[in-house]
């Protein structure tokens, strides 16, 4: 579960590498899991980015079960793997054209929602 943790971080160690030459924000422990995130991306100060992001990881926690990734790492899991290799099988769900691409449109229907 450590690996859960490292996400967010992760993210936005790799977004302000690439965006912001290496001008990493360290994660705010005081922040909830979605502000904090906004804020390692360097967009703290905007409350309504801050709601983005909230929303976009809301949509996308919510929707276990239903979906080839959830549905691959309760598979593997439930054969009592390893659980880095069951959350490994989720993100291999992703690779897909079906299931990733529907994440891919979810993001950019918000992009243009806050545009």
């Amino acid at each position: 579960m450590d690996l859960l943790a490292k996400i967010g971080p992760a993210a936005g160690y790799i977004y302000r590498h690439t965006y912001f030459d290496d001008d990493f924000i360290a994660s705010d422990p005081t922040l909830d899991y979605g502000a904090n995130l906004a804020n390692m991306l360097g967009y703290g100060d905007s409350e309504a980015f801050t709601e983005c992001v909230r929303g976009y990881l809301a949509i996308h926690t919510d929707h276990e079960g239903g979906n080839v990734s959830a549905h691959a790492t309760h598979l593997v899991g439930s054969a009592l793997s390893d659980p880095y290799l069951s959350y490994s099988a989720g993100l291999n769900g992703l690779a897909g054209p079906l299931h990733g691409l529907a994440a891919q449109e979810a993001l950019a229907w918000l992009v243009k929602i806050q545009e």
